[in-house]
């Protein structure tokens, strides 16, 4: 018994061995002060920084009239398109429909 203990001790200490690391010239506490600096700068901008205002804007005011009046006239030419698809996606009632609830009494 004593010797299967001491057996299983020894693969024990030897499957921890396998864990350990060198601690030439270092300690545990010096993990932080050995890993690599992180970089200063991000991928990201950070929330406060602001771009640079533009020198000139990105639309002028007579660009953006002109796109305005685009949206519109879009909107207005599909707006009866929309209703009639709206109308013919409506479900209409059908005689024929074998699932249709029963009629409810007195109704």
């Amino acid at each position: 018994m004593r010797a299967q203990a001491a057996a299983a001790l020894l693969l024990y200490s030897l499957s921890l061995g396998g864990c350990a690391t060198s601690t030439t010239g270092s300690s545990p506490m010096d993990a932080r002060a050995e890993s690599p600096a992180r970089p200063s700068t991000s991928a990201y901008p950070a929330v406060e920084d602001l771009p640079p205002k533009r020198e000139k804007p990105a639309m002028t005011a007579d660009e953006r009239l002109k796109l305005q009046k685009e949206l519109i006239g879009a909107r207005d030419r599909q707006a009866p398109r929309a209703k009639a698809k709206a109308g013919a996606a409506s479900p209409q009632p059908r005689s024929d429909n074998v699932h249709a609830a029963p009629p409810m009494p007195g109704g």
